[in-house]
């Protein structure tokens, strides 16, 4: 069934005095939501005894929990020392998602560097072969693991990239960040027929069954030349993109995915507006 959800903790969550982890689960139950995304964004810094706390806490509410993996993972560094920290970042996260009860943890695959666009995303697709035998390896078979579309030109991550990486084996599923695509692609997402065809993108690459619950990252963000430049809010009517078109052809194409507000400050609150929205539509 299709989730919605905030990713961290919006403002109105410390301004009625909550500041654990563990209040965020029933903060988020009381909204009618469904899911909650941990950023590790900084590194991977948890305790056994927290994540097992957290899992506990999200588990009695009933809400699911997916996990952001942190941000300066880039598996097209040619430094082989530092792709290896690249796959423990992944590692470490996969491991603290499962202490939490989650099954979900999102990455970004990589920057282009100096490399070409082609050879970046190449030794990718190589170092995600890696990342796919060491999360077998290590019992996180069970995971789903997801590559995100990025927002800025000079990322690995565009929607065709991501497809190709989620290719590689099942144990990957697209992340898409909507709001990613429209700013790398300068506003390029405003009907229901420029979402349908992403969508149908996906699934005449992966299949139906792949891409039925893939993963959403959804704010509307401020854009340049060189693509992302900050997330906004719905508030927002200069940059887009809009939720209504993408909850149709979501009905559209039949799927159900994990979505999840990337809104500035405002994440629960617009997590409600599009669970409104969608089950209005």
């Amino acid at each position: 069934m299709i989730k919605f959800g905030p990713s961290g903790n919006c403002e109105d969550f410390y301004a009625a005095g909550f500041s654990h982890t563990e209040q965020s689960a029933a903060f988020v139950k009381g909204l009618g939501l469904d899911c909650f995304e941990y950023s590790f964004g900084r590194g991977v810094r948890m305790t056994d005894e927290k994540a097992a706390s957290i899992g506990k806490a999200f588990a009695d509410a009933g809400v699911e929990i997916s996990v952001h993996a942190p941000y300066f993972i880039n598996f097209a560094n040619p430094d082989d020392e530092m792709a290896e920290k690249s796959f423990g970042y992944v590692l470490d996260s996969a491991r603290m998602a499962k202490m939490m009860g989650g099954k979900r943890v999102v990455f970004h695959p990589a920057a282009q560097g100096k490399a070409t666009r082609e050879d970046a995303v190449r030794l990718t697709i190589e170092r995600l072969k890696i990342l796919r035998d060491l999360l077998y390896e290590n019992g996180y078979g069970d995971m789903i693991i997801c590559p995100e579309t990025m927002g800025k030109l000079a990322q690995i991550g565009t929607l065709s990239e991501v497809v190709e990486f989620c290719k590689i084996d099942p144990i990957y599923t697209p992340c898409v960040d909507f709001g990613h695509i429209n700013a790398r692609e300068q506003g390029s997402l405003k009907t229901v027929e420029d979402y349908r065809d992403r969508l149908q993108y996906m699934i005449d690459g992966l299949g139906f069954d792949r891409v039925k619950n893939f993963h959403v990252h959804f704010s509307k963000i401020m854009y340049s030349a060189k693509g992302e430049v900050k997330h906004l809010t719905f508030e927002d009517t200069v940059y887009g993109p809009d939720f209504a078109p993408l909850s149709v052809a979501l009905k559209e194409c039949g799927l159900e995915p994990y979505i999840v507000s990337e809104s500035s400050g405002k994440q629960s609150k617009e997590a409600q507006e599009m669970k409104k929205m969608y089950f209005g539509a």
